[in-house]
């Protein structure tokens, strides 16, 4: 909205017998149109339109994420790509391969950084990992869920093989968007802010610097990992996991699937498995699910209540 904008200078004195002039006033600003219901109704209609569109396109399903955040992020999204509106966009992403690429990337929210968070993974190290390897246990059985180009998994994998050389571990690795899984596979086109927490001699061991400049992971380390597409919010990814590790996803994600998708890591994890989740991340009535808070970002998992029904 413009700023009204105001004569600062003096007014001239009036002249001997002269009436006095009112004060100037400040010139009218301009008034913002208000949104109407009709406009909101419109926006709504245009927002599940999209919504119907991307399941049929990319088989994502966003009625689980928060429709004001989500909406709000999207229509800057579908400005940017020269959309006037969600219902634009979403024909835009049925004809032009690149449109529908930037929604995808877009909503991946591809964020790569190895060892993201430090102190995180130094509790993990030194108190999460030595606990769930003690004997009997021999390897340890991990998921990581939303993993999107591949960091968090290879971070789990540089860190077992420096703590625990030789073992066996398995590490499945899973996303919901494809093109995403082959670049993860792929383990390369990582850069030097993607690698800033990687201790040096790590860096050596595990990892590969091209001609330009970006990083690629080594062939040892990709064959630790298992890429797998997978919708946790709508699939069950099996049973027995001994660590799930699931960080900065479902900040988006309404309360009631962030309560499905706790549970359903509860059902993934064997009892006294652990739940990891970003460093701002709370699981709210985590006992209530299954799961004793333990160290920050870290939940453990006991005996399923028997009043939870699972979605």
């Amino acid at each position: 909205m413009a700023t009204p904008a105001f004569d600062r200078s003096p007014a001239p004195a009036a002249a001997v017998g002269e009436r006095p002039q009112p004060p100037l006033q400040p010139r009218p600003a301009l008034v913002a149109v208000a949104t109407t219901p009709l406009d909101e109704a419109s926006a709504a209609a245009d927002y599940a339109h999209f919504v119907a569109r991307v399941r049929v396109l990319t088989g994502i399903d966003l009625s689980g994420y928060k429709a004001p955040q989500m909406q709000r992020r999207l229509l800057a999204l579908a400005t940017r790509q020269g959309a006037p509106s969600l219902r634009a966009f979403a024909q835009a992403m049925e004809r032009d391969a690149k449109a529908l690429e930037a929604f995808q990337n877009f909503f991946t929210i591809n964020v790569s950084e190895f060892f993201r968070d430090p102190a995180r993974w130094t509790a993990l190290a030194e108190q999460v990992l030595p606990k769930l390897m003690q004997p009997p246990r021999r390897a340890l059985r991990i998921w990581s869920a939303g993993c999107s180009i591949g960091a968090e998994p290879y971070t789990l994998a540089v860190l077992l093989d420096e703590l625990y050389p030789g073992v066996a571990h398995t590490i499945f690795a899973t996303d919901i968007d494809e093109t995403t899984l082959r670049r993860a596979a792929g383990g390369t086109g990582y850069g030097e802010t993607d690698l800033r927490n990687v201790a040096p001699s790590w860096r050596a061991k595990h990892f590969r610097q091209a001609n330009d400049g970006s990083w690629s992971v080594t062939p040892a380390l990709k064959s630790k990992i298992t890429f797998r597409r997978h919708d946790m919010l709508r699939e069950p990814a099996g049973q027995g996991f001994d660590l799930v590790v699931c960080r900065n996803v479902v900040i988006y994600f309404t309360d009631a699937a962030k309560q499905q998708l706790y549970g359903r890591f509860h059902d993934a994890l064997r009892p006294g498995g652990v739940l990891f989740v970003g460093g701002t991340e709370v699981v709210s009535n985590a006992r209530d699910l299954g799961f004793t808070p333990w160290l920050t970002s870290f939940y453990v998992a006991g005996p399923r209540p028997a009043n939870t029904t699972r979605g």
